[in-house]
Formats: C-alpha cells, structure tokens, sequence
C-alpha cells in the first residue's frame, strides 16, 4: 500500500475550506477535524517526532481510563467552546453516563456549537432526566439549537418531533438546512429520504447541505446514494474523497466496504487513514497496517504543525476503532499530546477499546 506522506492540501485546494464550518454543523465533531483549528492556540506546538511504542507487550485500555476520564472532565469546562462540544460528544458516544449531569448544565451555555452538542448527546445517551431542560431548548432564540432539542424530544418522547426537522431542512439558511438533514439521518426516520434528496438536488444548497444529506441518506441505508459515494470517491479533491469515506462507513455494507479497502491506497495519508478507521467501525480490522506505517516509515517528518495535529487527530481515532494491539501502544503518548484535541481523541479512543470489550 502507497504510504506517501503527502498532505491533503497539496491536492487542488480551492474546496479545502469549504467543510471548514461551525462546530455545531457536524455533531460527530471529533471526524470533522477541520474545526479544530480554530481557537485552540496548543495547536501551533505540536511534536514532530512519531510515539515510540512502550516495550510492554499489550497496553490495557484499563489502565488508561483514569487519564482518559480526566482529559473529558477538564475538557468539559475548557474556556474554548469547540473543546467543549467536543468532549461532549466523547461522553455521549462513549456512554460515560455518570458525566451526563455535567452535560445537562451545558445545555444552558452561551455558546450555540455547546448547546447545539449538548442536545444532541441527551438524545443520543436516552438520558431522560434532563427532558425539562431539553423542552425549554424547544424556545431557544437560536434556530439550530431547537432543532438540536426536538432531535433529541423525539428520541427520549415522541417521533413526531422529527416534524420540525422535516421543516427545517426547507429554511434559507444554510446552517439550518445542514444540522436538519444531519438530524435527519441520525433519527433514523426513512421517511425523511425523500427531504434528503430534495436538498441535494436544490441549487441553492451549498456544499456542507449537499455533504450532510448524502451522509444522512447512507447512514438511513438507502443504496440509490451509492452513485454520488462513487463520484466523491475518485474525485481529485482529497476533502471530498474524505468526505466519501465517512459517507462509506455509515452505509456500511459490502460494496461499501471493498470501495473502503480500496482507499487505503489512497495517495494521501490522511485519506487512507479515514478509510481505515471506518473499515474499523464496520468489523474489519485491515486498516492496522496504515496506522502502523506512520510510525515505522516516519511519515510524520514532513507535515507542518497544523497537519500533523490532524494525522494525530486521525491516528487517535482509527485506533479507537481497530483496537488491536499493536496500535494500542500508542494511546499513552497520545493522551499526552500537547494539542487539546488530540488528546481528546485519544481519550476517545481509550473509552472505545474499553467499551467494545
């Protein structure tokens, strides 16, 4: 398998920024890796040399749970809002349930991306307790965060909340449009499809509208998406073929996974190791290889500061979805990144691998 270390900016860059969005558009925020950049000034000191593998044989996630713990506890009371958000959804992906009351007070931020989040992670952990909460988000002046709330009203109450989403997706406002058709596919509403391509197909949908409605229709299953997966798939932009690989592994069958397989030929590190972490989320632990190659051929060398947080980033999580290992000997030097996210990500990861036992 090709391992040059090129970056994904050395590839046509005029798209690079377009997915380079507010936090709460995406909610799985820790694959949106872009929005990292912004604010979180222990980015710009990052090291440049690869995590040498301790010499004990196996590393159990066991023992790193307390530190894992501790980075998501801290991170939820970070003066950075995007560190915030992002713990959030390491607590409410990762089940840590008795984090929840720290999240519930979130809900009452004065930053939309952390309410937006917050939101969601009560629906998505079925945490009943704060229904009160969530019903007066219903209100919020900010559009997103009350779509955010009848998501979550519908999980925890009622599917007929997912009317409002089915609303939304409609607005004129691009950033409605996209966290509705993101909220779509998470409720698992079939009958939503018919929204989701209507906003594909509307010229007036920008590009994270048009993402988040084909993420939102592979992860509902619907295999008419495959085609537009294909076209993304060989397209010469790296951030779109990224973008198809999260798309691959929410759809998750078969062809889905051999096209999967395929990208860890990819000629861009970063790409490869997508394709690796999502072959990891549907059971198929082939990706470890590209992972490892990072280490051993040194592919680290050559990337600038903010790229190398990505790769970090990248690396964090296909481990928290391969969880062999030899990949889990990295966890400890990720843990102690000294980059914010990276170190959440791994933090992540640790959960992962303990939750998957």
């Amino acid at each position: 398998m090709k391992n040059s270390p090129k970056k994904a900016k050395t590839e046509k860059t005029s798209k690079k920024n377009r997915y380079s969005i507010n936090a709460f558009i995406l909610y799985a925020l820790l694959t949106s890796i872009t929005i990292f950049a912004l604010g979180c000034e222990e980015t710009w000191r990052l090291k440049r040399s690869a995590p040498a593998a301790p010499d004990s044989a196996v590393i159990k996630a066991n023992q790193l749970k307390p530190e894992a713990l501790k980075i998501i506890q801290v991170s939820l009371a970070d003066q950075n809002p995007l560190v915030r958000a992002n713990a959030i959804e390491v607590v409410a992906t990762t089940n840590q349930i008795r984090m929840m009351p720290k999240v519930q007070r979130l809900l009452q931020d004065e930053f939309v991306p952390v309410r937006f989040a917050a939101a969601l992670a009560v629906g998505d952990s079925q945490y009943a307790l704060a229904e009160r909460s969530i019903r007066q988000l219903l209100q919020d002046k900010d559009e997103n965060v009350r779509i955010a709330a009848a998501y979550t009203m519908g999980k925890i109450r009622s599917p007929k909340y997912f009317q409002v989403l089915r609303k939304a997706i409609g607005r004129n406002d691009m950033t409605v449009r996209a966290n509705a058709a993101l909220l779509l596919g998470k409720s698992g509403d079939k009958d939503a499809l018919k929204f989701l391509y209507w906003a594909i197909q509307q010229k007036d949908s920008d590009d994270k509208v048009r993402f988040n409605a084909v993420q939102a229709i592979a992860t509902l299953g619907d295999e008419r998406i495959f085609p537009k997966l294909w076209a993304m798939r060989i397209s010469g932009y790296a951030d779109d073929r990224i973008l198809a690989v999260q798309a691959l592994g929410a759809l998750g069958n078969i062809k889905a996974k051999n096209i999967l397989i395929t990208m860890l030929d990819d000629d861009i590190l970063e790409v490869r190791l997508a394709a690796a972490e999502q072959l990891g989320t549907i059971g198929d632990k082939i990706g470890e290889t590209e992972v490892i190659n990072v280490f051993e051929k040194n592919l680290l060398a050559s990337l600038d500061k903010q790229d190398l947080m990505r790769i970090n980033m990248r690396i964090a999580l296909a481990i928290g979805q391969i969880r062999t290992p030899p990949l889990k000997k990295f966890l400890p030097h990720l843990l102690r990144d000294q980059s914010k996210p990276v170190r959440i990500a791994a933090a992540k990861a640790v959960l992962q691998c303990i939750n998957a036992k």
